[in-house]
Order: C-alpha cells, then sequence, then structure tokens
C-alpha cells in the first residue's frame, strides 16, 4: 500500500506520460549527487529483444560470478522488476524507501515518471560502484532519460523497426529517424549491433554511427551463429567458436538475442568471460513473457495436455519473428490477442499466415488499449476472428483439440495480466 501511495505521488508530478528531455532528469541527478557517473554501464539500445538480450547477459555474468544490477521497463507484473540490484529484485519496502528519498531530493518539481524511476535507479546503483549495470534505453535514446551516462562499457543496439511513431513528427514517422534518435548518441565504447531486418537499415546505422571511432561489432560481419544437429548451435567471432547447448527459451530470434550478448560480453576484455560460463548462462536464462510458455497454474488448468504460451510482442517486427516461431511448429495455432489503442493493428496481424482462429479480447486496467470488439471489427481480413471480453473466457471458447496450441500475444501489458491472473 504504502508502494502504491508513492507510485501515486511521482505519477503526478508532469502532465505528461512522456515528454523527452534532458533536462529535468540532469537538475535531479545533480542534487543526488550525479550518481550516473559512478557506475559501469553496458547501455542496451533498440526496438525489439533488448529484454532478450539482457536477461541473456545477466544469466552469462552470474555464471561468471558478476554481480549486476539491472534497469529496464516496462515492467510486467510489478514495478520491482525495473529495480535489480546485486542480482536481486528491490522489494516492497526497499522500493518505497528509495523512491521516497528520491522524491524529498526532487521537491516537488515537476519530472516525468520515467524520469524519476531512472533517477532513482542511478542513485541505487551507485552504492555498487562493482557492479555490472545492464541498462535498457526507454522510448527513443537521444532524450531518454538513461542517456545522461558520460561513459559506458560498451552499447548494444538490437534490432530496430518501427514503434511508437505516434510520438514522432507526422513527417518523420520512419526508419531513417528512429536509427537517428536511437543511435546518433551512442557513446564512444564498442558498439556490437544486433542482427537487422533488412541491409537498408544496417547502412543507415553505419552512416549514423560513422563518426564514432570505437570498435564496431556487427551481426554476420565480426559475429555470428549457426544451428547444428542434436539441439546445439555454434557461435563464432574474432576470438574464436563456440558449440553451445540449446537455450532453455523459446524461439530461434532468442539465438539472435543470446550471440549478441555473447558477442557484448567477449568484445569487454576486461570481463575475462569463459565459453564455460556461456555455455551454463545460457540454460539458465530467466525470460517473463517472451514467448514464455505457461506449465501451470491457472489458466494451464484449462488447457489440460495443449501448450500454452504468453508473448508480449506488439509491432511489426516483433509479428515477424514470432510468426517464423509459430512456423516452425506441427500444429494447429489459435491467437488470443489484445492491443494498445496506438498500434497498426492490421499490419502487426498480417505476419501470421496459417492461424486456425483468432479471439481479440479487452486489455483489463488499460484506457489507451483498444476495445476487443473494435479490435476484432477492424481485422476483418481474418476469417475466424471472434470478440470475448476476458482471457479465461477467450481461451474456454476455442475449440482446441490434441495438439493444438494457444498464443497470447500482442501487448506487454496484456502479458503481465495473464501471468498474473494465471
Amino acid at each position: 500500500m504504502k508502494l502504491q501511495k508513492i507510485i501515486s505521488r511521482l505519477q503526478k508530478l508532469h502532465p505528461k506520460e512522456i515528454d523527452l528531455s534532458l533536462d529535468r532528469i540532469i537538475n535531479l541527478c545533480k542534487k543526488l549527487g550525479n550518481p550516473q557517473d559512478r557506475i559501469k554501464a553496458i547501455s542496451i539500445i533498440g526496438t525489439n529483444g533488448k529484454y532478450s538480450t539482457i536477461q541473456a547477459m545477466f544469466a552469462i555474468l552470474k555464471e561468471a560470478n558478476f554481480k549486476c544490477n539491472i534497469y529496464t521497463s516496462p515492467h510486467i507484473k510489478k514495478i520491482n522488476e525495473r529495480f535489480v540490484f546485486n542480482n536481486q529484485e528491490l522489494s516492497d519496502e526497499e522500493l518505497s524507501n528509495l523512491l521516497e528519498n528520491v522524491e524529498k531530493a526532487n521537491d516537488n518539481n515537476s519530472i516525468t515518471f520515467f524520469e524519476i524511476l531512472t533517477a532513482a535507479y542511478f542513485y541505487k546503483a551507485a552504492e555498487y560502484p562493482n557492479n555490472i549495470n545492464l541498462i535498457e534505453t526507454g522510448l527513443f535514446h537521444r532524450f531518454d532519460a538513461t542517456n545522461i551516462l558520460k561513459k559506458n562499457l560498451a552499447s548494444v543496439v538490437t534490432s530496430i523497426g518501427l514503434d511508437h511513431l505516434d510520438w514522432l513528427p507526422k513527417d518523420e514517422q520512419t526508419v531513417k529517424k528512429i536509427i537517428f534518435e536511437k543511435t546518433s548518441t551512442l557513446l564512444n565504447s564498442n558498439i556490437i549491433v544486433a542482427k537487422q531486418g533488412s541491409i537498408e537499415i544496417i547502412s543507415e546505422i553505419k552512416k549514423t554511427i560513422s563518426r564514432n571511432t570505437f570498435q564496431k561489432i556487427f551481426f554476420n560481419e565480426n559475429y555470428s551463429y549457426s544451428l547444428c544437429e542434436n539441439n546445439f548451435f555454434y557461435y563464432e567471432d574474432k576470438i574464436g567458436g563456440l558449440k553451445l547447448p540449446s537455450p532453455n527459451v523459446n524461439g530461434q530470434f532468442q539465438l539472435e538475442n543470446i550471440s549478441t550478448a555473447i558477442a557484448t560480453l567477449r568484445s569487454i576484455e576486461q570481463l575475462n568471460v569463459s565459453g564455460e560460463n556461456i555455455k551454463v548462462g545460457i540454460t539458465k536464462i530467466h525470460s517473463i513473457a517472451r514467448l514464455q510458455e505457461i506449465t501451470e497454474g491457472k489458466l494451464k488448468y484449462l488447457v489440460k495436455n495443449n501448450r500454452l504460451l504468453v508473448d508480449g510482442s506488439h509491432n511489426p517486427l516483433g509479428a515477424k519473428v514470432l510468426n517464423e516461431y509459430l512456423e516452425s511448429l506441427d500444429c494447429k495455432k489459435h491467437i488470443i490477442l489484445g492491443m494498445m489503442a496506438n498500434k497498426n493493428h492490421n499490419e502487426y496481424m498480417s505476419y501470421f499466415k496459417d492461424i486456425s482462429s483468432l479471439t481479440t479480447i479487452d486489455i483489463p486496467n488499460q484506457p489507451n488499449s483498444i476495445k476487443g470488439n473494435e479490435l476484432r471489427n477492424k481485422l476483418n481480413n481474418f476469417k475466424n476472428v471472434t470478440y470475448k471480453e476476458g482471457i479465461i473466457d477467450a481461451i474456454k471458447s476455442i475449440p482446441i483439440e490434441k495438439n493444438d496450441m494457444i498464443l497470447i500475444t500482442g501487448s506487454l501489458y496484456l502479458a503481465g495480466e495473464v501471468l498474473n491472473l494465471n
């Protein structure tokens, strides 16, 4: 209750949820003693794959006996997920005390919710100067609150695509503009660029970061992976090759994220991460709502022996890689879909080619989501589209047969509701 009251107060400090600027966070961090200047960080920037890449790095670093602090957004089930220190989420009491201290320093000045959370993260992280900080950039990077670091160990650029276009001017809603916003102010450190959706995107990234003189490491140019028989895959970079076991996460796109995580950690010589750390670490990745299979609980009980997965993808790039995974499965696929109102709903669903049924639902507790019945009407290109108000009703309504699977997707907020309900 105390934590919720503090969060409610902080959310009222600025009239806008997002107001891209660095002035407010710089001023607050100055009051806090500029804690961001006393940490060792790896910055993760991009559209998709940031969270998964962070979790892969975290798993490997733990095997190498490093302590990590992690800052991600948004949270899935509870806000504590955003604040990991010494490899552990903060408890409600710890987070309440942290936010109260930063709230006091802010002295009721106007600041967005994300900005004050970011300042709080930096303030706490400075207590652990020897820890490795894995910091996920928010909406865009250039004016994102996380972009006040003066130095870091590396910058990771995950896959970039169209998303959050409503925050850009109408005449600048392009991938080129997104690439500029995300990569034009990368720090002078190793830059690791993950697999991208097209040659044009890679070329534009190279152009934007051309003035940065530090080492640039590109997927398929400086590191790569290939699939092997018997559930192994092979990773290779300038240091050498590694035959690795299949990770404990679903989807080939996760191999791309894991490879990027490996390339990043191996590029930072002082970490001295071993091949054995990598081999063991990638089998212990903790990933929430990224092709996560629900294997027990209230919702799993409803589907009995059928597979039930939840995935928080919400943009065309995410839909593309998600469908690639679905196409690798020899079974009927049923999708339950809920999305935010500002997404391109038809483009998102256009990537799914072989769906037995589609059920749209309302996302609980999200006033900015599109109502499920409105979403159903928009997706008139699909033959078998039905609407159910809630998650449980949607699952019960699907006539699943032996070996069929159900996937709940379209929003991280929906994924959080699913996991909490389960």
